[in-house]
């Protein structure tokens, strides 16, 4: 499948995804999103690709944003429509069955920071920034930005950027919780590729139950939350994976997953 305003690239288990607009810092716009949702959903039903980069084009930004010039004009109904779009993108991504990482080499400023945060993993170039500035163009953030940043920084930290519109910078990001490592931007794609081949080699079917126990249990009450782990825990051992992990441990050498 070919996209007009994304690089879609498959090499060694690992798929790159990059947001290619970058005359206008990768912007966000309604064909973006919907090649967003269907690039990941080609992902979802393609087994040679087990866990996936994306990032932006460029040296200036990760996304700086949506594009406020197809917004602006657009009434209630219009917006919805919008925004239906992008949450359809949003999930797709966050609930993908196999790791994302994010490599953030710029700007991840509103829609671009709702849609780093729909990653597993966040990996930062040092001149990368972050922020939520919707409120000093008159809205609010409509991708997830009040709800994702939240779970991830703690109310009263979301509350100051959501409230001020104020950036910050990669050690703060990282200080906060944000991101999980800040590097040279010349080093970024290498941090985030050494980063996916030590996912690789781990077991993909125990990675995917992983990822449904964390997103999942987030949104439930710990009872429940415990409750939900547990059954993943013991689907555990239907995979021909938690056999060859226990018995490798118990033979002192390295496990050989094979991912089933």
């Amino acid at each position: 499948m070919t996209y007009k305003t994304l690089l879609y690239t498959r090499e060694d288990g690992i798929g790159t995804v990059t947001i290619n607009r970058p005359a206008s810092l990768n912007a966000l716009n309604a064909e973006v999103f919907a090649e967003l949702y269907r690039v990941f959903e080609e992902i979802e039903d393609d087994a040679s690709v087990r866990v996936v980069i994306l990032t932006g084009a460029g040296e200036k930004a990760f996304v700086a944003g949506s594009d406020i010039t197809e917004m602006a004009p657009q009434n209630s109904l219009e917006i919805t429509r919008f925004v239906a779009k992008v949450r359809q993108a949003s999930d797709r991504i966050y609930t993908l069955s196999k790791p994302v990482i994010a490599a953030i080499n710029g700007y991840a400023l509103g829609g671009g920071l709702e849609v780093a945060m729909c990653a597993d993993l966040r990996i930062a170039a040092e001149k990368a920034r972050f922020g939520q500035p919707e409120i000093n163009v008159g809205v609010i953030p409509g991708g997830g930005g009040t709800q994702r940043l939240t779970r991830l920084i703690g109310m009263t930290r979301a509350k100051e950027l959501l409230y001020t519109g104020d950036m910050i910078d990669a050690p703060t990001a990282l200080s906060y919780g944000l991101v999980n490592k800040v590097v040279p931007l010349e080093n970024l794609m290498t941090e985030a590729k050494e980063m996916a081949k030590k996912l690789l080699t781990k077991s993909g079917r125990v990675l995917e139950l992983m990822k449904m126990s964390v997103n999942s249990g987030a949104g439930m009450s710990l009872p429940d939350a415990l409750d939900y782990e547990a059954q993943c825990f013991a689907l555990c051992f239907a995979a021909e994976d938690q056999k060859e992990g226990m018995k490798a441990f118990m033979e002192k050498r390295k496990a050989e997953f094979k991912n089933r």
